[in-house]
């Protein structure tokens, strides 16, 4: 079987910006006028030195002219300079959101069209912070630091360039005193940063899928008085959390050291610089610009080695969004690699109505042990079967590969006499339609969890597959469509939430409707409404019902039996 596609806890973060690219290229007209301002901003910033410089020079020379020339000139930039930073933040913040906002959408797009088996392969936790913490991570990068860095990188080059301009030799005696030994600083961070923030995002990440399981499994904790038990776990994916954060910290801690190189650096400047004035070969206005300029080289290194930290949690978060984008499109095109959107490979359009056979099919979970072996059925139009069987006989994975949501390891399942793997996933959803055994619902009313299918459906429409059903009475018990089911449907029974499941799969009105488990665990009253609403279904449409109650599979004509995932009887039901 092939082995189902897996995220990377700790995906490779080189190159993140090159693969970053395409996300990046709708806004690329966006990001180069904001970069374009934030350049121009930082050239105003650099200016003020010189211009510092040349009004010191002026001072000392009883030059009037040049000197109110300098401030004058001074006083426009600031005002300049004060405008091109605002416009560089919101223009730059404006398309880093707008960036950040395209990740969000495509993330949540992949998962929700991502094959069953991608997400019953990962933990909730891990899916939610990937698409929820890290993503807001990354816009609070956006909105916070991003401008910052891309100031700060422009500064250094610009300021570069005037201390070289006025005094090469100057220049390189400050470079010598303060790049490589910053230099070392920073290459130290970077050479144990990918393994720590990694390993903190990963540690956080195996908390944050525990605690979505706590909540998950609460009441069987709180049942079975396992919780001191699964808190010991809990405790444990904790305290190596807390670890990584630490280590994290640690390494953070040791970009602090460039203050150190700040100061040396400085000190050789004054020496330098003063040795250099008495002996004529500088103007004192020469010095002023290298003691501001200087700070400006001083800030931009100690704004990076600050910025560093931050730009390291970016580039980790963008690389575990960009692994689950690259994750999710594998799976995907694993699955529709064969798609021929509503086609047959003869050319024919698939029927709205058609039987649904599967032939010789075979599915494992682990390699070497099948679910499945050698299983062929045929469903015509209109019928009624049960599929019953010992827990474990395969039951729930046959449900799933008879709607295309598992993609069978050999065999086929066809439609009309087409391969599910021949149909696009929309035609398919309007053909074959699961109602699980535990149907998921979102906080809202009952109308919000009904609309919840392709089609959109109307009031309208909604009130008359009711009535169509015999529902009337119970969806007034509950006090009509209107009323509230409580957070992801915790006002209703079990029983409940199947009935909502089975409107919703009569809305969007498939050829093919397999329950799986509708009635194993509802209550007698519940389960024979269910069960006469089964009945109100339409004739035309196949109906493949799995169940343990005897009264549901007496209602159904023909039963097929499963055992050790294979079919050992087929059989005609009295009812």
């Amino acid at each position: 079987m092939a082995e189902p596609v897996l995220l990377n806890d700790q995906p490779d973060e080189r190159r993140v910006l090159r693969r970053a690219a395409p996300h990046l290229r709708p806004h690329r007209r966006a990001l180069i006028i904001a970069l374009t301002v934030g350049l121009a901003d930082s050239a105003a910033l650099v200016a003020v030195a010189p211009l510092v410089g040349r009004a010191t020079d002026a001072l000392l020379g009883d030059d009037r002219a040049g000197l109110l020339w300098a401030v004058g000139v001074l006083l426009a930039l600031a005002v300049v300079q004060l405008g091109l930073a605002r416009a560089g933040e919101l223009l730059l913040a404006k398309a880093g959101e707008n960036v950040v906002r395209g990740l969000r959408e495509r993330c949540v797009e992949n998962l929700a069209s991502a094959p069953l088996r991608f997400l019953e392969s990962h933990h909730t936790g891990e899916l939610l912070r990937r698409t929820t913490s890290e993503v807001a991570d990354l816009a609070s990068f956006v909105r916070m630091h991003l401008r910052n860095i891309i100031s700060t990188v422009a500064t250094l080059v610009f300021t570069l360039v005037v201390l070289f301009g006025y005094s090469w030799q100057l220049a390189l005696v400050q470079l010598a005193v303060f790049v490589p030994p910053t230099m070392l600083v920073m290459r130290w961070f970077q050479r144990s940063a990918p393994g720590a923030y990694g390993g903190k995002a990963a540690a956080e990440a195996a908390v944050a899928a525990t605690f979505t399981e706590t909540l998950v499994v609460r009441e069987a904790l709180q049942s079975a008085r396992g919780l001191p038990g699964w808190m010991r776990r809990f405790g444990r994916e904790n305290a190596v959390a807390v670890g990584a954060a630490r280590r994290a910290i640690r390494v953070e801690n040791r970009i602090d050291l460039v203050s150190l190189v700040e100061g040396m650096a400085m000190v050789a400047l004054l020496l330098v610089g003063g040795w250099s004035v008495s002996r004529g070969a500088i103007s004192v206005g020469t010095v002023v610009v290298f003691i501001l300029a200087s700070r400006n080289l001083f800030d931009s290194f100690s704004e990076i080695s600050q910025l560093v930290g931050h730009v390291q949690k970016a580039r980790t978060g963008l690389a575990r969004l960009l692994d689950l984008l690259s994750a999710t499109d594998r799976a995907l095109a694993g699955q529709e690699a064969a798609v021929v959107a509503q086609r047959s490979p003869d050319g024919h359009e698939v029927p709205l109505r058609g039987e649904l056979s599967c032939e010789g099919l075979g599915y494992a979970y682990r390699d070497g042990t099948e679910v499945l072996g050698g299983v062929t059925l045929s469903f015509p139009v209109g019928d009624r079967v049960g599929v019953v069987g010992e827990t474990g006989s395969g039951k729930t994975t046959l449900s799933k590969l008879l709607c295309g949501l598992y993609t069978p390891d050999r065999g086929a399942v066809r439609f009309g006499g087409v391969d599910l793997r021949e149909i696009s996933e929309s035609e398919l959803r309007r053909r074959v339609v699961l109602v699980p055994q535990e149907v998921r619902m979102v906080t809202g009313t009952v109308a919000d969890n009904l609309e919840l299918v392709r089609s959109a459906p109307t009031r309208a429409a909604i009130e008359r597959v009711v009535e169509e059903l015999g529902l009337d009475d119970w969806i007034r018990n509950l006090g009509g469509l209107d009323a509230e089911v409580g957070v992801r449907g915790g006002r209703l029974s079990a029983g409940e939430r199947q009935i909502i499941g089975l409107l919703r799969a009569a809305l969007a009105d498939p050829a093919v409707l397999v329950l799986d488990e509708a009635t194993a665990d509802i209550d007698p009253v519940t389960a024979e409404r269910l069960e006469h609403a089964l009945d109100g279904m339409s004739a035309d449409r196949t109906l493949i019902v799995i169940a343990h109650r005897p009264a549901t599979i007496a209602r159904l004509p023909r039963v097929v039996v499963l055992e050790n995932g294979r079919v050992v009887k087929q059989m005609a039901h009295a009812r």
